[in-house]
């Protein structure tokens, strides 16, 4: 399949005549390799990405970040085709909330609105009834009226941030992202000892104990606006740490501090996300696969709880 792989600039070169050819956009989310978020047409958070998604009129959308994020493009898009570089990018959060056990856990909660963080499947989408990110969440859940009862979904860390903005009690299934509950207070506070001038930012995936010593909790568009304009110098960022090539870019005069992960392993890397490379972008893009492919009836229903987070977020 590799065979006559470019290389270097060759390899660059390479893909820049492929979306040509194809007529592609190339979408990277910030937690990808340093490498492709410099060569891509737009790099986002999830709820810009959807933005993008949305309004393209490339014939072709390459997803560099996770399958999720890709299924939501080809959701929106069912004329286009939909190219992921590695299909084993997954997610946490959506391996761990599967459509069949979420549809049965819903039985017990008939008289619910369910809230789905877009980290999930195209089959937990289609049985919500609104979708939400990290820098929406808030906002989706306030559109409700006071006396709904809400479901969120699924990541229990986000869904407890949102109640402490709210005062809006939720249900919620309990999911987390591997990467972000390994940053924990402890470790926060002793790199705070050692930098006392840094700021904490966090992402709201965190959770709630490191949430509650950060100076700035945001989504990973939230967070790195932070840093643009912020006065500070220095800041520990707790999310994955993809985003530190655009902070550095956008700040260069900063000093940006990695939290360490609790249990001592580079956990803080998203193991799904950088399984996307630029040989792999190659390859997708020569081959026109990985595609992203859902049967109709439910990118229909999954279609509709996502155009309503376009709509409050607009």
């Amino acid at each position: 399949m590799a065979e006559n792989l470019p290389a270097g600039q060759a390899l660059i070169e390479g893909i820049g005549q492929l979306r040509k050819k194809l007529d592609a956009v190339i979408l990277a989310h910030y937690y990808q390799d340093g490498e492709i978020q410099d060569l891509a047409d737009f790099v986002g958070d999830s709820l810009q990405l959807s933005q993008q998604a949305a309004k393209t009129n490339a014939k072709v959308i390459v997803f560099c970040g996770v399958h999720f994020m890709a299924e939501t493009a080809k959701i929106l898009n069912p004329d286009k085709q939909v190219l992921l570089p590695d299909l084993d990018a997954g997610c946490s959060l959506a391996d761990r909330c599967p459509a069949d056990q979420f549809a049965n856990w819903l039985k017990s909660y008939p008289d619910h609105k369910v809230v789905s963080y877009i980290n999930c499947s195209a089959g937990v989408k289609a049985l919500s009834d609104v979708i939400c990110t990290s820098s929406n969440a808030e906002k989706i859940v306030r559109s409700f009226p006071k006396d709904t009862r809400i479901v969120f979904a699924p990541d229990r860390h986000l869904g407890a941030w949102v109640e402490k903005q709210t005062g809006r009690e939720l249900v919620k299934w309990p999911g987390f992202c591997i990467v972000h509950e390994q940053f924990t207070e402890r470790q926060l506070q002793k790199l705070k000892v050692r930098h006392p001038d840094a700021e904490i930012i966090a992402h709201p995936e965190c959770e709630a104990s490191v949430l509650a010593i950060a100076d700035f909790v945001g989504s990973t568009r939230g967070l790195l606006e932070h840093v643009k304009a912020s006065p500070k110098r220095s800041f520990i960022v707790a999310t994955e740490v993809g985003i530190l090539h655009l902070m550095a870019k956008a700040r260069p005069d900063a000093e940006l501090i990695p939290a360490p992960p609790s249990s001592g392993c580079n956990c803080s890397i998203c193991p799904y996300m950088r399984l996307n490379s630029l040989e792999k972008l190659y390859l997708c893009m020569r081959d026109r696969r990985p595609e992203i492919l859902l049967p109709e009836d439910l990118r229909r229903r999954a279609l509709k709880p996502v155009q309503r987070m376009l709509e409050l977020s607009a």
